[in-house]
């Protein structure tokens, strides 16, 4: 008992930053946890060079890595100078295989038990990644994770409950007869989730029944009710994408009335029929006429601001991923929890689960993740390498990158990817012990595209951020927007679309959204032409080739109708982002038919010949 805590104090001081402010000793159930990371960090490269030999050993016999010609090694050298980069669509025909039916170990030495499917908002159909069983308990170990490294900056998360937004989504099968569904409805749905004991750290206000019903409205107003019945009890209040904790307050604005109205009678409204649903409510929904008269008090006046620490209390924080293409939700996730730290605490995908931020409460902008070495077998390709195409002779492996440099990620894992391009591109920021810590950078894929322009996802973000600062004075900002390059005419140009939040009082109309004077809105446009690179700057002014840029606002709600059709059409409610660039021709009719106002640049913006291209 000495030893472990004397490893725990030791443990958790390693663990905290310098900056934080003194905590309570870690307890005996942390420890181990807090020791295991501090061991898998402390000799990355030994680490992965086992998984490495795990995972070609497992799959030795697998048809892919025969055809690579591996012959059964599994040291580094030879898988290395035989084992090519790959990405989907190289894939794509063994995996198409294993989804009809083939069971012949293709891809992995162990069965494919199920397809975890992509979030389905990029372009194209949504790609089947496959894996196998014993998957779930390294997804599992990495949940198990989150809560000793938040207890080290906030404590007494045991006294409390957790108000999280979990959704599953109706799986589907493929005509082999596996399952194909969402990574996180595969977890919600697994015994790991649905017989997990009782843990203080992880007690939810939503029944699990709410959480594993398919119909998105009965699910959300279940573990609404549910988490406004137990208000004072939640310490945090979060789901999984910014955007699907905005989605709930969103819900909360158009249903507070009836949910009122349900909690002061304490009987559930008949639009919920689910029965294993409107049972696991009943052992928690009592009349309340108190609780009723507050949530009409807080939600009746209009004022939205700080309706998450005023409808719960005690929360201490958010819960909720607001890195890449979701840090544009940050300002509105402030606006509404007055203001509440927001902890990004894991990074993961479809394909593999990679890492955690060892320091939750931090600023968005300075979110790092550490990638534990015994997920997977990662290799990096630097970014210029990757610009040119890149090869396998140009990866770096994971204990070998440079601090400051940025890289595409390239994953081997047990599930019988190898050298996999994942598409995230992160920058090295530091190290723990010796492992390295990343920031998510973006997506690599370009979004924007006249000429011979290009624009990704961050810089347009960066765009909007700068342009939206034009709003503030007219109590304004922008909640979601998305573009498209416009190329019906000539020349094309780029179409941002807009829908905007009143931060006070407006005299605008219920539908007409927050009033703002068309030149400020003209002004906009400028201002994103502005933060645009300089070969877009230069096809507007010296070329002629790109025209004024366009920004269309759109009425409120615009964007929950997009989430819907999205939806509708397969994409999980719990891994949807708002596509940051639309082709989809009915996704812009519908987005057309919302517009309330069009607004183009005003002038050329500034640019002079010889300006380097990434400025």
């Amino acid at each position: 008992m000495a030893v472990m805590a004397e490893v725990s104090t030791t443990t958790g001081a390693a663990l905290r930053s310098p900056a934080s402010p003194p905590q309570a000793p870690v307890k005996e159930g942390d420890a181990e946890k807090l020791r295991f990371i501090e061991e898998v960090t402390s000799d990355v490269d030994a680490v992965q060079e086992r998984v490495l030999a795990e995972i070609l050993s497992r799959n030795a016999g697998t048809e892919y890595l025969d055809k690579c010609g591996l012959a059964g090694a599994t040291d580094r050298a030879t898988f290395r100078a035989k084992v090519p980069m790959a990405t989907y669509e190289d894939l794509q025909p063994y995996i198409r295989r294993i989804a009809d039916g083939d069971r012949s170990p293709i891809l992995s030495g162990h069965p494919v038990s199920e397809f975890l499917t992509s979030s389905g908002t990029s372009a194209g159909e949504r790609k089947l990644m496959p894996t196998i069983e014993d998957e779930l308990n390294r997804r599992q170990l990495l949940y198990s994770l989150q809560m000793p490294v938040m207890n080290l900056y906030v404590p007494g998360m045991d006294k409390g409950k957790a108000l999280h937004f979990l959704f599953v989504k109706s799986e589907t099968k493929t005509p082999g007869g596996l399952a194909a569904r969402p990574v996180l409805t595969s977890y919600y749905k697994s015994s790991h989730f649905k017989n997990r004991p009782f843990d203080a750290y992880n007690n939810y206000t939503s029944p699990t029944a709410a959480i594993l019903c398919a119909d998105a409205f009965q699910s959300m107003y279940a573990q609404m009710v549910c988490g406004l019945c137990q208000r004072h009890d939640v310490l945090r209040v979060g789901a999984v994408f910014a955007s699907g904790l905005l989605r709930a307050i969103r819900f909360l604005q158009l249903n507070w009335e009836q949910l009122a109205a349900d909690i002061e009678a304490g009987t559930l409204t008949p639009r919920v029929t689910d029965p294993s649903v409107r049972e696991a409510v009943a052992e928690i929904l009592r009349p309340d006429r108190e609780l009723a008269e507050v949530i009409r008090a807080e939600c009746s006046s209009g004022d939205w601001a700080g309706i998450i620490t005023r409808i719960w209390p005690n929360t201490k924080y958010l819960d909720v991923i607001v890195t890449g293409a979701m840090a544009q939700y940050i300002p509105t996730l402030k606006h509404y929890s007055g203001g509440l730290p927001m902890a990004c605490t894991m990074y993961a995908s479809s394909e593999c689960y990679f890492g955690l931020n060892l320091r939750p409460m931090c600023d968005p902008s300075e979110v790092s993740y550490t990638l534990l070495p015994n997920m997977c077998y990662f290799e990096f390709l630097p970014m210029d390498a990757a610009a040119s195409g890149g090869d396998a002779s140009q990866l770096v492996d994971l204990a070998r990158v440079e601090l400051g440099r940025e890289y595409e990620l390239v994953i081997t894992t047990y599930a019988g990817l190898n050298r996999y391009r994942v598409g995230d591109v992160l920058q090295v920021t530091g190290f723990h012990n010796s492992a390295p810590q990343f920031r998510f950078v973006r997506r690599k894929n370009v979004l924007l595209s006249i000429e011979s322009d290009k624009t990704d996802e961050a810089e347009l973000q960066r765009a909007v951020e700068r342009a939206s600062a034009l709003l503030r004075p007219h109590g304004a900002t922008v909640v979601e927007y998305t573009s498209q390059a416009y190329t019906k005419a000539i020349p094309g140009h780029y179409v941002i679309y807009w829908e905007l939040l009143a931060n006070k009082s407006s005299s605008a109309g219920a539908g007409a959204g927050p009033a703002v004077d068309r030149e400020t809105l003209d002004q906009c446009c400028l201002e994103m032409e502005q933060a645009l690179n300089s070969v877009y700057r230069q096809s507007r002014v010296a070329d002629g080739s790109i025209g004024p840029l366009e920004i269309r606002v759109v009425r409120p709600g615009t964007f929950e109708e997009l989430m819907d059709y999205a939806i509708s059409r397969g994409a999980s409610i719990n891994q949807y982002k708002v596509p940051r660039c639309v082709t989809f021709p009915p996704i812009i009719e519908l987005l057309d038919s919302r517009v309330v106002s069009s607004h183009f640049s005003p002038a050329l913006p500034h640019w002079t010949p010889g300006q380097r291209n990434d400025d």
